[in-house]
């Protein structure tokens, strides 16, 4: 009696194309190209004022602040928190700087100083509404973000707060150092800081692991409560340091100021998370979004737009973003569990009747 056994032949396992390889990383790079495609296009239509050293220099000092505030919706972000409080509390903070330096005399250092303790408190008061009040933080940070619109109003009586500030507090924000506007430099600091955190530190991880799946983190020992009020305090602080900036800038002390800078500061964060790191929010595609917003919105104004177009481009970015965040995260998902699936028919053996034939009589 002989046996024949066939040999199934070799799967033709091939790399993917190069047009397939650039489409798998158009999501995580795709918001780079879009800002150049903007220089080019603005800088072909508006050649002399567009391209140039003036420009680039109002591009990044006028949205230092902008960025700061995004970074401050990012961290509770992670967690899968929103805090709408930004706006609302930069206003205070920027306020609070100039009232206490005209109005009580109080040295420009301790000014700052207290100017992020409140931060401080104000993210602490956020967090402990939402994890130990357990109101969602959507409604919680609306809830304090509108508190403190009042008590802004109730600390200015609706009055501006004009006198005069020290050379050195100005300085924080005119000055330069090694080239750069200092507000610039501080924001790279920062950026740097916090992107080592998230990235390579424990503190980032357990952040992450806590937005992802909190009953899960929480089975593996992670406190996910103090990081949930750890990282709307870290919001808050950030929240303060630009209203310090905003402070040194503008150097009059208005009370409906901030609520301007809400929107863009969550377009920011949403945007920033369809790059980089596509799918998740993070520093760095935080920092890209920020300037693609600024890019396009200082080419548009200087095509001579009407007042109302920066709104709209604002709020129709938010919508793209949002939108476009959600597909990244569902596509990422198929692609895993595509994976999984073939990993589960890979580790099942095939059937001895399937893998050789039987036996022939002669």
């Amino acid at each position: 009696m002989t046996a024949t056994t066939q040999v199934a032949a070799p799967e033709n396992r091939r790399g993917p194309g190069p047009i397939t390889a650039v489409l798998h990383r158009l999501p995580r790079y795709g918001l780079l190209l879009v800002g150049l495609a903007l220089v080019l296009v603005f800088s072909a239509l508006r050649p002399d004022s567009f391209p140039t050293t003036a420009n680039f220099d109002a591009i990044v000092g006028n949205k230092t602040i902008d960025a700061f505030l995004a970074l401050a919706v990012m961290v509770p972000m992670v967690t899968k928190n929103f805090d709408l409080s930004v706006g609302y509390g930069m206003g205070l903070t920027y306020v609070l700087t100039i009232s206490l330096q005209v109005n009580y005399g109080v040295p420009w250092p301790l000014a700052i100083g207290i100017v992020l303790a409140v931060g401080l408190v104000l993210g602490l008061v956020n967090g402990l509404l939402v994890e130990f009040g357990q109101i969602d933080s959507f409604i919680a940070t609306l809830g304090t973000g509108t508190v403190v619109y009042a008590i802004t109003l109730w600390h200015t009586k609706g009055q501006q707060v004009t006198g005069e500030l020290s050379t050195g507090f100005t300085s924080v924000d005119s000055a330069k150092i090694f080239g750069l506007h200092a507000p610039t430099l501080y924001l790279i600091i920062v950026a740097i800081l916090m992107w080592l955190a998230f990235e390579y530190l424990p503190i980032g991880r357990y952040l992450y692991a806590v937005g992802a799946n909190r009953r899960a983190s929480e089975l593996n020992g992670i406190r996910a409560g103090r990081y949930v009020i750890g990282a709307f305090m870290t919001s808050g602080v950030l929240t303060a340091v630009a209203g310090v900036l905003l402070a040194s800038r503008l150097q009059v002390g208005q009370s409906n100021v901030g609520l301007d800078y809400l929107l863009p500061a969550f377009v920011g964060a949403l945007l920033g998370s369809t790059t980089i790191h596509s799918g998740r929010v993070n520093v760095w595609g935080t920092i890209v979004a920020v300037a693609v917003l600024a890019i396009g919105i200082s080419g548009i104004q200087q095509l001579g737009s009407s007042f109302f177009v920066e709104p709209l481009f604002n709020g129709l970015t938010l919508i793209a973003a949002v939108g476009f965040a959600g597909y990244t995260v569902r596509r990422r998902t198929r692609v895993r569990r595509k994976q999984e699936e073939a990993t589960h028919r890979g580790s099942i053996p095939p059937p001895r009747a399937a893998a050789e034939a039987p036996a022939t009589r002669p």
